[in-house]
């Protein structure tokens, strides 16, 4: 391997919006993240809708649009 031409891997903490926090190693300086294994559904068993950026108000807005005509 070359010498000095790879990023630096620093020991970082990822931040999971459910509150799960995970010690990894990375290039980047901090991680946050929207899912994890601690609640993300393949892995809890349970079923939730992931809603990120009102993506689903926006789709139920304009489909109902057409319904109210």
């Amino acid at each position: 391997m070359k010498r000095d031409i790879h990023p630096q891997v620093n020991e970082v903490t990822a931040h999971c919006t459910c509150g799960a926090t995970f010690n990894m190693r990375s290039t980047c300086d901090e991680i946050k993240t929207t899912l994890c294994s601690k609640c993300h559904p393949y892995y809890t068993g349970e079923q939730k809708f992931v809603d990120t950026m009102g993506r689903i108000e926006r789709f139920e807005q304009k489909y109902n649009k057409n319904k109210k005509k």
